[in-house]
């Protein structure tokens, strides 16, 4: 068990929001122990908690929303915060979105390693799987097996010569998810970006910040960062959505064709199911010892 974290100091990066296509800026700010995640909208001067019960939607991206002011596009934010067991932050939004930066989560990883991470004088908890928990939707199935430590196993499917079936497990560590995962960046399909725009999404959307895919390749001329790049990025949305259960979560977790909606009530389920876990603390490690 590890003692909680924030961070050292104030820093902040801007951007344009990937799917309003508004200018904005995301300040971290560290915070006490025990405070967990939260979001404030500066110009609506509203907190907004990073837990489940704040999901307002998970069309495109999750949202998270209180008394109708929300904040957009949150989970690669989630996922670098995550990746890097930063516990307590608050984080200072200028308008309704994330900046999208580049697509990935490589950008506020970068900004969180710069202002140095500082370890509080609290243990950490995290929840520990006893048993199994299964979730199915439609072509979705998710579920969660004992294990000492977190191990995704994850599996996508697209209808697309590029990506077709894939498939990877990777055992998440602060390396693992700064290596593997956090450069990974969103993808969209070149036929689908008239219709999202036509309905007021991708308005950001750009070259600079998403994989795009035409029915023969990437259009983009940088090519891809790994060749199973759009796996990868599957599994760092799912780790941004699954930290708003709030605790990390020591176990094996399955999930074939997820997307953030399916996360989302994965999550819910998860927290529902109390027989299947336990919440380990400091005072309940008498004989075992986790990292």
């Amino acid at each position: 068990m590890r003692l909680q974290r924030t961070l050292k100091k104030e820093v902040s990066i801007a951007g344009i929001g990937l799917h309003t296509g508004q200018s904005t800026s995301v300040k971290l700010m560290p915070a006490p122990r025990d405070n967990g995640i939260v979001f404030y909208r500066r110009d609506r001067d509203v907190f907004i908690k990073a837990d489940l019960n704040s999901v307002s939607d998970t069309a495109f991206a999750t949202t998270l929303g209180s008394n109708g002011t929300k904040v957009k596009t949150v989970e690669h934010i989630l996922a670098a915060l995550s990746g890097l067991g930063i516990d307590n932050l608050l984080i200072e939004v200028s308008g309704p979105e994330i900046p999208i930066l580049d697509g990935s989560s490589s950008g506020f990883v970068e900004l969180i390693l710069s202002a140095g991470v500082a370890k509080q004088a609290e243990k950490m908890p995290h929840l520990r799987i006893l048993k199994p928990v299964f979730f199915k939707e439609a072509n979705t199935e998710i579920c969660v097996l004992p294990y000492d430590g977190t191990l995704i196993t994850y599996q996508a499917s697209f209808d697309h010569n590029l990506i077709g079936r894939q498939k990877m497990s990777i055992r998440l560590n602060e390396e693992t998810f700064v290596k593997e995962l956090a450069p990974a960046r969103t993808f969209g399909f070149l036929k689908d970006i008239a219709n999202m725009r036509a309905n007021g999404l991708a308005k950001g959307g750009s070259l600079e910040n998403a994989i795009i895919l035409s029915d023969i390749g990437v259009v983009n001329k940088t090519g891809l960062r790994f060749q199973d790049e759009f796996i990868r990025h599957k599994v760092l949305d799912f780790i941004g959505d699954i930290s708003l259960i709030g605790l990390p979560v020591y176990g094996h977790i399955h999930a074939i064709k997820t997307g953030h909606t399916t996360n989302i009530k994965f999550a819910k389920k998860l927290l529902s199911s109390e027989d299947c876990w336990e919440i380990v603390s400091e005072h309940s490690l008498s004989q075992v010892a986790y990292n």
